[in-house]
C-alpha cells in the first residue's frame, strides 16, 4: 500500500510524452523493491511458526504425565490455539487422575477380597487375579500378560464355566471341587465383562469348604443327638410299660426296674447338660464374668473331691503328685469341668485295684501342664485321632454301661481351645492314658 504513493511522487516528472519506457522501468522498479519487502516481512513472519507448532506439539506429547507450561506467543490464531491447549490439558489431567484413583480404588478392593478373582479375555488369556486367587492356587502374581489360563490354573471346571460365560454372553453359577486347590470347595459366578472385540469373562470363587464341613458336622450331630436319645428313652419306655401292666405288683422285680428307667433317666440328664455346655461353647459368647486368674491346685482339689467317691465305689485310686502352686487366665468353673471329665473317664474306664494320677506345673517356656495318666483299658492307637470328636466312643459296649454320654472329652477340648491352650493324648491299648493339658501362665 505504501508503494503507490511513493511511486506516484517518484514518477511524476517523468510523466511526459515521449517518456513511456523511462516510467515503466521505474515503475516495474518499485514493484520489484515491494515484492521483496512484503516477501522479507512474511518470511520473518513465517518463520515463528514452527518454533510456536514445535511447543504445542512437546505440549501435547508430554499429557499427562508432565506439568509443562505452555507460553502464549505468536500469531492470534496461534495463541487462541495455545490456550485451547492449556484448557484441554487441565481436563485431562483430571480425566486421567479420577481414572487412576478408581483403578487403585478397584485394585485394592479386588487384592483385599477373601473371595478368588479371576478375569481373562475372549481367548481364555489371564488378564488379572487377585491374591486370593493365587493363594489358592499357589500361583504367582503378577501374571504376565497373554498366559492361556490352563497356564496359570489347569481346572477343567474353571475353563468350561468361563468359556460358556464368554460364548453365551450370560451369567452362570455353579459349585464344585478343585483338585489343584487342595480339594477346597468354591461356589463360583462368572459374569461377562467388556464388549466386541475386547470382551471376556470375570469369575469369584466363594470358598464353601468350611462352610460343608459345619453342615456335615451339623447332620452328624444331629443324628448322634438322636441315636444318643433313642437308646435310653426305648429303655424308659418299655420298662415303663411293663411296670403299668402288671410287672409294678412284682415284688421280685419292680425295684429292679425302676433303679433301670432312674438309670437311663439319669443318663437322659446328663446327655442334655452336655448339650447345653456344647452349645454354650459353640456360641461363642463370653461368660458375664471377665477372665480371671484360677490358681490350679484349688481347680485340682475341688475336681479330686468331685470325683472321689465314684472311684471308692470302683476301687480305683486317685492321687496328686509333683503339683506346684501356678495359675493360668480364664474360668474357673469351665476349668474344673474339663479337669472333671478328664478324672472321670480315668475312672470309669479303669480295673479295679487301679490308679488315677494328677500332675501339674509350669514348663520351660512360660506354659502351665496339667497331667493325667490313668491305669485303664487304654486306647487303640487307630483311635486316637478320633478320641475328642463328639459322641465317638471307643468301646460303645462298655461305654453306654459306664455312664458315658460321649461328649466329655469334646468338651474338654474346646474348654481348653477357649482359654488358648491345647489338649493332647497319648495311651497304649491295656496299659493305661495320658491326657495333658496345655496352657499359658497368668
Amino acid at each position: 500500500m505504501a508503494a503507490l504513493p511513493v511511486s506516484l511522487i517518484w514518477l511524476a516528472p517523468d510523466l511526459a510524452p515521449g517518456t513511456e519506457l523511462s516510467v515503466v522501468l521505474k515503475l516495474l522498479l518499485v514493484l520489484a523493491v515491494a515484492g521483496a519487502c512484503a516477501m522479507g516481512l512474511i518470511y520473518s513472519w513465517t518463520r515463528t511458526w514452527p518454533k510456536v507448532a514445535e511447543r504445542l506439539e512437546n505440549f501435547a506429547d508430554a499429557l499427562p504425565a508432565l506439568e509443562t507450561q505452555l507460553i502464549e506467543e505468536g500469531p492470534e490464531e496461534m495463541q487462541r490455539l495455545a490456550r485451547a491447549m492449556k484448557a484441554m490439558a487441565e481436563r485431562v489431567r483430571q480425566v486421567v487422575e479420577r481414572a487412576n484413583l478408581e483403578l487403585s480404588r478397584r485394585e485394592t478392593i479386588l487384592a483385599c477380597m477373601a473371595e478368588g478373582v479371576l478375569a481373562v479375555d475372549k481367548n481364555l488369556k489371564v488378564i488379572f487375579c487377585n491374591e486370593a486367587f493365587a493363594q489358592a492356587f499357589s500361583t504367582r502374581i503378577p501374571i504376565g500378560e497373554g498366559r492361556s489360563l490352563y497356564e496359570v490354573v489347569r481346572e477343567p471346571a474353571l475353563r468350561d464355566i468361563l468359556e460358556r460365560v464368554v460364548r453365551t454372553r450370560t451369567q452362570e453359577k455353579d459349585r464344585f471341587q478343585l483338585p489343584t486347590a487342595a480339594g477346597r470347595s468354591f461356589e463360583a459366578r462368572a459374569l461377562p465383562i467388556g464388549e466386541q472385540p475386547k470382551q471376556g469373562a470375570v469369575i469369584v470363587l466363594h470358598d464353601v469348604t468350611d462352610i460343608e464341613r459345619q453342615e456335615q458336622v451339623r447332620k452328624d450331630f444331629v443324628a448322634d443327638v438322636s441315636h444318643e436319645l433313642r437308646t435310653p428313652l426305648a429303655a424308659i419306655r418299655g420298662y415303663a410299660e411293663t411296670l403299668l401292666d402288671g410287672a409294678i405288683e412284682d415284688g421280685e422285680n419292680n425295684r429292679k426296674f425302676l433303679e433301670i428307667i432312674h438309670s437311663h433317666a439319669v443318663r437322659l440328664n446328663n446327655i442334655a447338660s452336655d448339650l447345653l455346655v456344647i452349645s454354650e461353647l459353640d456360641s461363642n459368647v463370653p461368660p458375664p464374668v471377665p477372665p480371671d486368674r484360677v490358681p490350679l491346685l484349688e481347680v485340682i482339689e475341688s475336681a479330686l473331691h468331685t470325683v472321689e467317691s465314684a472311684a471308692a465305689v470302683r476301687g480305683v485310686r486317685v492321687i496328686s503328685e509333683h503339683c506346684v502352686d501356678c495359675s493360668v487366665m480364664g474360668y474357673r468353673f469351665r476349668l474344673e469341668q474339663a479337669v472333671v471329665n478328664l478324672l472321670d473317664n480315668a475312672v470309669k474306664f479303669n480295673r479295679a485295684g487301679g490308679s488315677v494320677t494328677v500332675e501339674c506345673g509350669p514348663t520351660e517356656d512360660g506354659q502351665v501342664r496339667i497331667t493325667i495318666c490313668d491305669t485303664g483299658i487304654g486306647i487303640p492307637m487307630e483311635d486316637l485321632k478320633r478320641i475328642f470328636e463328639r459322641f465317638f466312643r471307643v468301646d460303645k459296649a462298655r461305654s453306654r454301661p459306664a455312664g458315658g454320654t460321649g461328649l466329655g472329652l469334646s468338651i474338654v477340648k474346646e474348654v481348653v481351645e477357649s482359654m488358648g491352650g491345647m489338649v493332647t493324648v497319648e495311651s497304649q491299648l491295656g496299659r493305661g492314658s495320658k491326657f495333658s493339658i496345655l496352657l499359658q501362665a497368668a
